[in-house]
């Protein structure tokens, strides 16, 4: 696991409180001590508490305790809780809050979708792509990570995936087919990922010794033929499926005999129900 760096995490403040917290500013008596809880109102599998703590000490508070990353927290039980001056607690609590809001909702959604996989396929992995929230990458590979699936791709820059509209440079599907060869002896350590849309394509690629054929918006079906087509006769090739797979659906694909499943919908999942205590000390 990793934790964001001070530096990351002043960005993100600046973002929200690149000054002053206005509200609390025209208040009197903000040196008042109070005691801030950050508590959740639903079931949750915990991320990014780390760097919500981090916050905190960043903005002037004392963190009393927090619960780690990829604890599993029950309706009512507190996150985070600090204590520190009022205007210092104002500060730190929607930067915190929100941040949690996000991580923990990904986290859960993902340890969710991954639940669901198991319970039909033990060696079928829960995968994500490389669409993140634009600039908040890391806090969304460590909230996946926190609920259990792995990083699909981190980028560009760190594995091969064709997709079609790499082939729009070949006259042919045939000529794209005869250069796979020559992409893995370009890269001999890393995998070659093919996107595919058919069932006779997907089966060429195997021919032509792919290493990973990602099937994307397949018909179930025509996915269960291809398994059984690639375990006859190419069991050492890897399956994917990708295209429109969530909470809702995922449970038929994990039901087929396939190596990972790839989502972006944990991504876009929501916001987990937190909630903030705060208490002033007289």
């Amino acid at each position: 696991m990793f934790n964001l760096t001070n530096e990351e995490l002043y960005k993100y403040i600046n973002e929200d409180l690149p000054y002053l917290d206005l509200t609390t500013y025209i208040q009197t008596n903000k040196d008042k001590k109070a005691t801030l809880e950050i508590y959740t109102r639903e079931d949750i599998i915990v991320a990014c508490s780390e760097e919500a703590a981090s916050i905190a000490k960043l903005l002037g508070c004392k963190v009393k305790e927090f619960k780690p990353s990829k604890t599993k927290l029950k309706k009512g039980e507190v996150i985070l809780k600090i204590k520190g001056t009022y205007e210092n607690i104002q500060q730190t609590l929607k930067l915190s809050q929100v941040l949690l809001e996000y991580s923990c909702k990904i986290a859960t959604q993902t340890n969710n979708m991954l639940k669901i996989i198991k319970q039909h396929n033990s060696t079928c992995e829960l995968l994500t792509t490389r669409k993140t929230i634009p600039f908040s990458k890391k806090m969304c590979i460590k909230a996946i990570l926190c609920g259990g699936a792995l990083p699909h791709r981190l980028g560009l820059s760190e594995s091969i995936l064709f997709f079609d509209y790499h082939r729009k440079l070949y006259s042919s599907n045939e000529e794209f087919y005869n250069q796979i060869t020559n992409f893995k002896k370009q890269l001999p350590e890393k995998k070659v990922i093919i996107e595919s849309e058919t069932l006779k394509d997907a089966k060429n690629l195997m021919k032509y010794k792919a290493d990973v054929i990602q099937l994307d918006k397949m018909p179930l079906d025509e996915i269960e033929k291809l398994v059984n087509y690639k375990n006859s006769n190419y069991p050492h090739i890897k399956l994917l499926v990708a295209g429109g797979i969530n909470l809702s659906n995922v449970e038929n694909y994990a039901k087929l005999q396939i190596d990972g499943i790839v989502t972006s919908s944990i991504y876009s999942c929501g916001m987990a129900n937190i909630g903030c205590n705060l208490k002033i000390k007289h």
